[in-house]
C-alpha cells in the first residue's frame, strides 16, 4: 500500500526545478525563492519494455505484469494506459513513500524484460509578476548592453508560416495574441489538476494554477494566485506588432499553438512528453493529429532530476527527427543546470538569463550544458527583499491576465525567469525557420549560438555561447553577413575520451578562390578541464593549424572561443575539419559546435 512521500517534480522556468526526495512546494515567483523546490509526490511509474517483450506490444501483457509486480511488492498497482512511445504507465495506487517507490523502480528494473522504469515527475510555473506596458519599454529587444539585437532583422523575416508550440499552463485569452492562436490541446491527464472537470482534451484554455491555501501541493507549498504563465511566454514570441497597442512579439507573424500541461500543482512528465510529442507531429494514443505540427517548441518548465528521463529524451528526439526545434529554460535556482531536466537532455537549445546590465541574472542556472544566454530580467536587484518589485522596468514586459485565480480582464506586467529568456530564443529560431525553410534544428542551434556576442557583464559559471544576437543570426543564415561572408557549420556532438584525437567535418562549397587571410573559426567544446587540449584546423588538403595548445595549469571549463586563421593559401572549397586531442586522463567532454566565417 502506498503510504506518503515523494521524489522530484517538475516546474516552469520563471523558476525551474530538478528530481529530489521530498514534498513539493507549489511554484512561487523566482522573485520570492531561489531554492529548488522540494519534490512532488509520485503517484505513477512510467516503464519501457525491451522491444521483444509482450509487454512491449500488448496491453493486456502489460497489466499482467503491473499486476505481478503489485502482489511482488505488496503495492496496488494497475496499468493506466500506453504512451506515445511505447511506455506503460502504471499507477501506484496513492502516493508512494520513498521506500515503496524505490520497491516498485527496483522490482521492475530487475525484470529482464524492462528497458527502463522512471517515476512519472512533475513541473511547475514560476515567474514574476509587476507591470507596465508597451514596446519602448521592451529593452529586451533592442538595447545594446542587454537586448537581443531584434529590430535589425525584421526587414528579412517576422515569423511568417511557423507555427510555435508553447508547452505551458495554456492560454488566457488576450486581443495582442487573438489573432496568432492555432488549434492546440490540453493534455493534463488528471481532471483534478486540469480543472476542467475532463482531464484532457482539445481546449487549451489557462485554468488557473493557483493554490488556495499553504500545504496543498506538498508540505511546504504556498498559497498563491494564478500566474497565466504560458500567455506571457506566448507574447515574448509572437505577440501582434504594429497595432497601435501592447507589446511586439519577437517573431510576431508567426503562429502561437499553446498546448496546455501545467495546472493545479504544476504537470507530469508522461504528459509532457506526450505533449512534445503532439505538438511536432507525432503521434499520441487517443489523441487526434496535430493539423498544424510546431516547427519549434518552447518548454519554460522544468523539474529537479540529476539525469534526463527517457521518457522526455525519447519525446524530445522524435520531435528532432520531425523537425522541430526544442528550446528549453535553463532554470532559476543559481546553480548547475546538470541537475535539471528537461534542461540536462540532448539535442534541446538550453537557455540562460542574462539582465538588462548584460550579466547573468542572478537567479539563472548556469553551467557547461547551457547553450546560449538571452534576456530573462531583474525585477528586482539580487539583494532585495525575496518577493518584493523593486525594479519591474528591468523585467520582460509581455501579455497577462488580471485574475487572480480564474481569467479576468486581459493586461501586460513584467516577469522575470529563464522562462522569460527561453522564448527569446524560441521567437529567434521562428525567424530563422522562416528566413530559410530548409534549416534542421542542428542548423539553428548552430546558426544561434556561433552569432551570439560575449556576456558584457559577468557570467560566474558559464553563459554558453554568450547573448543571442538577432539581427547577426538573421543575416548569417540568408547569406548577408559582412561582404563576402558565408558561415559552415557543424552542431552535432562529437564526444572526445580520455587520450584520444576525434575530429568534425564541415563541407564548404560555393566558395570561389582560397579562403581569406582573417578566416574566422568559432570554437564551442565542452570539456571539464580544458587544458588538456589541443585544439587544431586541418584544411582540405591536410595542413594542419593549431588553435590551441594544451596546458597543465589552465583547470578551467569549456573552449568558448574564436580564431583568427591566415588561411589564405588554402582553398576554400573542400571538407574542413576541427582535430581536438585530450592528452591526460580523467577529464572528458565533447565538440558541441563549431563554424568557419569566411
Amino acid at each position: 500500500m502506498a503510504a506518503s512521500a515523494t521524489i522530484a517534480g517538475l516546474v516552469a522556468t520563471s523558476s525551474v526545478a530538478s528530481a529530489a526526495a521530498g514534498p513539493s512546494p507549489q511554484p512561487v515567483p523566482a522573485s520570492q525563492s531561489m531554492s529548488p523546490p522540494a519534490a512532488a509526490p509520485v503517484e505513477k511509474v512510467i516503464v519501457t519494455y525491451k522491444s521483444k517483450a509482450a509487454e512491449a506490444g500488448s496491453n493486456t501483457a502489460a497489466k499482467s505484469d503491473a499486476d505481478a509486480k503489485g502482489r511482488a511488492t505488496g503495492e496496488d498497482l494497475s496499468f493506466e494506459r500506453r504512451l506515445a512511445g511505447g511506455a506503460a504507465l502504471v499507477d501506484l495506487g496513492g502516493e508512494a513513500s520513498k521506500k515503496d517507490l524505490g520497491e516498485v523502480i527496483d522490482a521492475f528494473r530487475a525484470d529482464t524484460s524492462v528497458a527502463s522504469a522512471e517515476p512519472d515527475i512533475r513541473a511547475y510555473p514560476l515567474a514574476v509578476t509587476p507591470n507596465d506596458t508597451d514596446y519602448a519599454k521592451q529593452w529586451d529587444l533592442f538595447e545594446t548592453t542587454g537586448g537581443m539585437n531584434v529590430p535589425g532583422a525584421w526587414d528579412k523575416t517576422t515569423g511568417t508560416g511557423v507555427t510555435v508550440a508553447v508547452i505551458d499552463t495554456g492560454y488566457a485569452t488576450h486581443t495582442d495574441l487573438a489573432d496568432k492562436v492555432v488549434a492546440g490541446y490540453d493534455f493534463i491527464s488528471a481532471s483534478a489538476d486540469a480543472r476542467d472537470g475532463n482531464g484532457r482534451d482539445n481546449n487549451a484554455k489557462d485554468e488557473g494554477d493557483w493554490n488556495a491555501t499553504d500545504g496543498e501541493c506538498g508540505a511546504t507549498s504556498k498559497a498563491s494566485n494564478s500566474s497565466w504563465h504560458g500567455t506571457h511566454v506566448a507574447g515574448t514570441i509572437g505577440a501582434t506588432a504594429n497595432n497601435t497597442k501592447g507589446i511586439a512579439g519577437i517573431a510576431y507573424n508567426a503562429k502561437i499553438q499553446p498546448v496546455r500541461v501545467l495546472g493545479k500543482c504544476g504537470g507530469s512528465s508522461s504528459d509532457i512528453a506526450e505533449a512534445i510529442t503532439w505538438a511536432s507531429g507525432g503521434s499520441v494514443p487517443g489523441v487526434t493529429a496535430n493539423a498544424t505540427p510546431a516547427k519549434v517548441i518552447n518548454l519554460s518548465l522544468g523539474g529537479p532530476s540529476a539525469t534526463c528521463p527517457s521518457v522526455y529524451q525519447n519525446a524530445i528526439n522524435g520531435a528532432v527527427s520531425r523537425g522541430t526545434t526544442v528550446v528549453v529554460a535553463a532554470g532559476n535556482n543559481n546553480t548547475n543546470a546538470s541537475g535539471f531536466t528537461p534542461a540536462n537532455c540532448n539535442n534541446i537549445i538550453n537557455v540562460a538569463s542574462t539582465s538588462r546590465e548584460g550579466n547573468r541574472s542572478f537567479y539563472s542556472n548556469y553551467g557547461t550544458i547551457v547553450d546560449v544566454a538571452a534576456p530573462g530580467g531583474e525585477t528586482r536587484r539580487a539583494t532585495d527583499t525575496p518577493g518584493t518589485v523593486t525594479t519591474p522596468e528591468n523585467g520582460i514586459l509581455s501579455t497577462l491576465n488580471s485574475g487572480t485565480t480564474t481569467q479576468s480582464g486581459e493586461n501586460y506586467k513584467p516577469y522575470q525567469g529563464t522562462s522569460m529568456a527561453a522564448p527569446h530564443i524560441a521567437g529567434l529560431a521562428a525567424l530563422l525557420k522562416s528566413a530559410k525553410s530548409t534549416l534542421t534544428p542542428a542548423d539553428i542551434e548552430s546558426a544561434i549560438k556561433s552569432n551570439a556576442r560575449p556576456v558584457p557583464g559577468t557570467c560566474t559559471g558559464g553563459c554558453g555561447s554568450g547573448i543571442a544576437d538577432t539581427t547577426k543570426t538573421v543575416n548569417a543564415v540568408t547569406g548577408t553577413t559582412a561582404p563576402g561572408g558565408a558561415t559552415f557549420a557543424n552542431a552535432d556532438d562529437v564526444t572526445i575520451g580520455d587520450n584520444a584525437t576525434v575530429t568534425s567535418s564541415v563541407a564548404v562549397t560555393g566558395r570561389a578562390g582560397n579562403a581569406p587571410a582573417a578566416l574566422k573559426v568559432d570554437v564551442d567544446i565542452k570539456h571539464t578541464y580544458r587544458g588538456d587540449l589541443v585544439v587544431d584546423l586541418v584544411a582540405p588538403d591536410g595542413t594542419v593549424r593549431n588553435l590551441k595548445a594544451s596546458s597543465s595549469s589552465d583547470s578551467a571549463d569549456n573552449v568558448l572561443s574564436t580564431y583568427t586563421v591566415d588561411a589564405s593559401s588554402e582553398v576554400a572549397n573542400g571538407t574542413w575539419k576541427l582535430q581536438v586531442r585530450d592528452v591526460a586522463s580523467g577529464d572528458t567532454g565533447y565538440i558541441d559546435s563549431w563554424n568557419l566565417t569566411f
